[in-house]
């Protein structure tokens, strides 16, 4: 005999409402600019090491061979730029972020909340934590089915889908935990701390 269960009742257990598919004051695109404010590196993957530091039990890395053997996602995304264009349902492959720290056996100290994207230019980002481990945050190498190329972050970029795609940081190289919030690279220079693109959270 199964059990039946009233459904809640009152103005907090209104259904909410779907939110746009397409932030506001965005434009739909389908090609993929290239935007960057650094000279495109050249990466040597043979001495590439992706590093997991600070707020964690013990400081560690993978080598890009540890980092290919990492169980492979593919995942079809929106992908929002602060400069107002959007591309939607475009397909991307790599890992996903939680899996990489289950591989890594990174174990992040209780005072973690915060995380800085490094990367192998000088550009960095932050991240509340919750967004890091998300899950549709990844480590991404392809785009569309093939390799990320160079101009796009290739061989390694970050994708959090859920804020504007600054936070996607090209050629990142490693993961910096922090117990308090700290800006980076474009979050330095008046960009918001978060980015949400829902609330328009471009400028701080």
């Amino acid at each position: 005999m199964g059990i039946f269960q009233r459904r809640p009742s009152g103005p907090e257990f209104a259904p909410q409402p779907t939110r746009p598919r397409v932030p506001p004051n965005q434009s739909v695109t389908t090609s993929f600019p290239t935007l960057t404010v650094e000279q495109i590196p050249s990466v040597d993957m043979n001495n590439f090491t992706f590093r997991f530091w600070g707020e964690v039990r013990e400081p560690t890395g993978m080598t890009w061979q540890q980092l290919m053997a990492v169980k492979h996602t593919t995942m079809t995304a929106d992908f929002h730029c602060v400069t107002g264009f959007s591309m939607l349902g475009t397909e991307w492959g790599g890992a996903l972020v939680r899996d990489v720290l289950e591989a890594a056996h990174v174990q992040l100290s209780t005072s973690a909340r915060f995380v800085m994207a490094h990367c192998i230019t000088e550009f960095t980002t932050n991240l509340p934590l919750d967004a890091l481990l998300a899950d549709d945050t990844m480590l991404v190498w392809e785009w569309n089915r093939l390799p990320l190329t160079n101009e796009h972050g290739g061989p390694l970029r970050l994708l959090v889908p859920s804020l504007y795609a600054w936070k996607d940081a090209k050629w990142v190289s490693g993961f910096e935990f922090l117990a308090e919030d700290r800006p980076g690279y474009w979050e330095s220079r008046g960009y918001h701390m978060h980015g949400d693109p829902w609330k328009e959270e471009r400028y701080g």
